[in-house]
């Protein structure tokens, strides 16, 4: 644009000398030099022409995580399969919710969510979720092109009460109005003809039965061990060592983060979750990364307790704001657990109800109503529907154990070194 403009000044103050000098020539002269002055100007104007009709083919790059986008659908055309295949994305949105979408530790759940992913990996695209408040929104967004897919329950009359984009949107896929269907823009063609051949009934019977697994305690793979290892000798784990070397930078009680072990993996160093958690502390790989733990070590007792410490601090570095120590940590393990921006709706949630948002007590309540509509769809809540139960029950069950933990004594020395063994087998299974 700068050169345009340069360009233009450069032809302007050109024809303003032109003409000065003009006023000394002969009439003749004067015609001559105005034709001169048109015709250099004429060619200033083409080359403005041709450098803009160059720029415009110069589109920037767009690259996403599935690599480079090559977006060359012109304007008014539809983006159909074709052109979603070649962007390499499809772009979904719904509403946060326990059948929707949902972050739960780090991984992305919800049956339409755990829908649209299968349909995608089909098609060999990745998926993008934009989180609307209501159908209206959801409609209007694909009506005029800014999504692909609504991945909700539409029915008829959600479309009807849409009236600007009622003739845009059509219904897809397996249902029918009493339970409602995904919608789509009624140009896309060959995406609707693509989604009423691959949603079937039973695509949502299989997605729902495997969301249940992953939400199920038989996804963890890990053995569980004795909680006390030697109670008369005052041993908790093969690993106190190492929760006693690391709970001292950040200054917790090695006992605490022995309890918190105990809960992620009964003190399975080979434990693994449904989500990708790993070792005794449940990192997941991409915590690892952030925190410099590499992947080929998270498996490895000292280097997984090292950086679940590490963690705990950072988490406990953002509670700045709640000045009671034991509240706090009862916040870090609930981060730990159900993700720090959860918790902290839920704060936000307990003060708008006349709560105090420092009080586990008070807040752990609203953790468990952030499962609520009523309370997930505030608008003060950022991050949505949360499975607060687990990370309710997490906590609670923590200081429960540690309880117990609490009148076991810092040991000396004579089993750092040991290798975790298989407990013996016990009548009754530990609650975990």
């Amino acid at each position: 644009m700068q050169n345009y403009e340069l360009m233009i000044e450069c032809a302007r103050k050109s024809l303003i000398l032109q003409s000065k000098k003009s006023i000394l020539l002969t009439n003749s002269t004067k015609n001559r030099q105005k034709q001169t002055l048109l015709s250099v100007f004429g060619l200033i104007l083409g080359a403005i022409s041709l450098c803009t009709a160059c720029s415009s083919e110069k589109k920037e790059k767009v690259v996403t995580p599935w690599g480079e986008v090559n977006d060359t659908i012109p304007e008014g055309d539809v983006f159909d399969l074709d052109q979603i295949m070649a962007n390499g994305e499809i772009i979904v949105v719904t509403t946060s919710g326990p059948t929707t979408y949902y972050d739960h530790r780090g991984k992305q759940l919800g049956l339409q969510y755990l829908m649209v992913q299968k349909y995608a990996e089909g098609i060999g695209v990745g998926v993008r979720v934009e989180i609307c408040r209501d159908t209206a929104d959801m409609i209007r967004k694909v009506a005029v092109g800014d999504a692909d897919i609504v991945a909700f329950p539409i029915k008829k009359k959600d479309i009807r009460l849409t009236a600007d984009s009622a003739k845009s949107v059509v219904l897809c896929g397996a249902g029918n109005d009493s339970i409602g269907q995904w919608a789509v823009n009624s140009e896309k063609k060959k995406l609707i003809s693509s989604l009423n051949k691959w949603y079937k009934p039973e695509i949502m019977a299989e997605t729902k039965k495997e969301e249940d697994f992953i939400l199920s305690t038989r996804s963890v793979v890990r053995r569980v061990y004795a909680p006390m290892l030697n109670k008369k000798g005052g041993i908790i784990s093969h690993y106190d060592h190492l929760f006693i070397a690391y709970s001292q930078p950040i200054r917790w009680d090695w006992r605490l983060m022995a309890a918190q072990c105990y809960q992620e993996s009964t003190f399975d160093p080979k434990a693994k979750s449904w989500a990708g958690a790993q070792g005794l502390m449940q990192i997941m790989p991409s915590t690892a990364d952030m925190l410099g733990l590499p992947r080929d070590k998270i498996y490895d007792p000292e280097s997984n307790i090292a950086a679940a410490a590490k963690y705990l601090g950072q988490l406990e570095a953002k509670f700045k704001d709640i000045p009671d120590r034991y509240n706090k940590q009862n916040f870090v393990l609930a981060s730990y657990n159900g993700g720090y921006n959860h918790i902290r709706d839920a704060m936000a949630l307990t003060e708008k109800h006349g709560g105090n948002k420092h009080s586990w007590d008070d807040v752990s309540q609203y953790v468990l109503k952030l499962a609520n509509p009523q309370f997930y769809g505030d608008p003060v809540v950022k991050y949505g529907y949360m499975r607060g139960s687990e990370t309710e029950d997490y906590v609670r069950k923590i200081r429960q154990r540690w309880q117990s933990y609490k009148g076991v004594k810092s040991p000396h020395t004579g089993y750092q070194g040991m290798m975790a063994k298989k407990a013996k087998k016990h009548k009754k299974k530990y609650d975990i």
